[in-house]
């Protein structure tokens, strides 16, 4: 892993772009591929939204996406899907229909709305913009995690969400990394302490590298939750260079969601959207079905992994009554 990132672009052909207001407290986040990718989904979550999210099914006709979309703004957000596929198609992307081509650009949005930011837009929202600003900033290599993107609002129970990233490579040789943008209803920390519930799946102190505590009491494993009437939603992805069918990348996501049940208490709420997405670059073909298992079991490491490094990097909002971040509240521990 010396010669990766740790993020998603660790996977070849796909490249990853966001757009940051941080006076709005929101943002958006455009992850575009080379050429189509096989792709899937599932939502778990109580109270989700998304853009061409039916088409992710197994059964459905279209297999493949030009790029996948991750924003904030709650319902307001779905424009930014437009503007992805606005960026796409003047390059000349999408389905061929007829003699038109039709960009595919399935989306899912979180709630960010009530977290301070100054959301008087006026009569149309800015978010099919800001698709249109990630799709043009969408670039391979390293790229910015935390308050950034479809991060950029994100709260937790105990601390500021943020955008998180983690990558591996299977003992064949595959390559599958996550992104995530964690704005849980529940938390990602144990109690009130710094410790992260993904801590056991933690690579090189990618988020702190402080373990789980030494023993846990009820109010380490009591429920905290943000507020009883504010919707949430974690959204994240899995994308692989391996070889798969839409039923594998369906497959894929169900255990992505894995994740968030091991990195989040609690997870897939009712007032949670949490949805997960699956992608297949298909550069490298599996070499037998144990292969695939492994792929299966790395999903769910590497989301869990994405989750902790979400809200260990993320930063507080720069206005008043704004969340206060990890390392706001633990300091230099970690």
């Amino acid at each position: 892993m010396a010669d990766l990132h740790n993020l998603l672009t660790d996977i070849d052909g796909v490249s990853v772009g966001h757009a940051t207001d941080l006076g709005l407290g929101s943002g958006v986040t455009a992850i575009v591929f080379d050429a189509p990718a096989i792709a899937s989904g599932l939502v778990l979550g109580g109270a989700p939204g998304g853009r061409d999210t039916a088409l992710l099914d197994p059964a459905m006709t279209v297999e493949a996406v030009d790029a996948l979309v991750l924003s904030g703004g709650s319902a307001f957000g779905l424009d930014a899907a437009g503007g992805v596929q606005a960026g796409l198609r003047e390059a000349g992307r999408g389905l061929q229909v007829g003699t038109t081509r039709v960009p595919i650009v399935p989306q899912a949005i979180l709630m960010d709305l009530l977290n301070g930011g100054d959301k008087d837009w006026g009569r149309h929202s800015p978010y099919r913009e800001m698709g249109y600003e990630a799709f043009r900033a969408a670039r391979k290599g390293a790229f910015a995690l935390g308050t950034v993107g479809a991060g950029t609002g994100a709260t937790t129970a105990t601390a500021k969400g943020g955008l998180g990233s983690s990558s591996a490579v299977s003992a064949s040789g595959h390559r599958i990394a996550a992104l995530v943008a964690v704005n849980a209803l529940g938390s990602a920390t144990v109690g009130e302490g710094p410790h992260f519930w993904a801590a056991p799946f933690e690579r090189e102190e990618e988020f702190g590298g402080l373990g789980l505590p030494p023993s846990f009491g009820p109010a380490d494993t009591a429920m905290r939750l943000k507020g009883v009437n504010v919707t949430a939603t974690t959204l994240g992805m899995v994308v692989t260079d391996a070889t798969l069918t839409k039923a594998q990348a369906h497959r894929l996501s169900v255990m992505a969601h894995g994740g968030f049940s091991r990195a989040l208490l609690p997870a897939h709420l009712p007032f949670d959207g949490d949805t997960v997405f699956a992608a297949s670059t298909g550069a490298r073909p599996l070499r037998d079905f144990a292969d695939f298992l492994e792929l299966c079991h790395l999903a769910t490491v590497v989301t869990a992994r994405a989750i902790g490094r979400g809200v260990y990097e993320a930063t507080a909002l720069p206005f008043e009554g704004a969340q206060a971040s990890w390392r706001d509240r633990h300091g230099t521990i970690g």
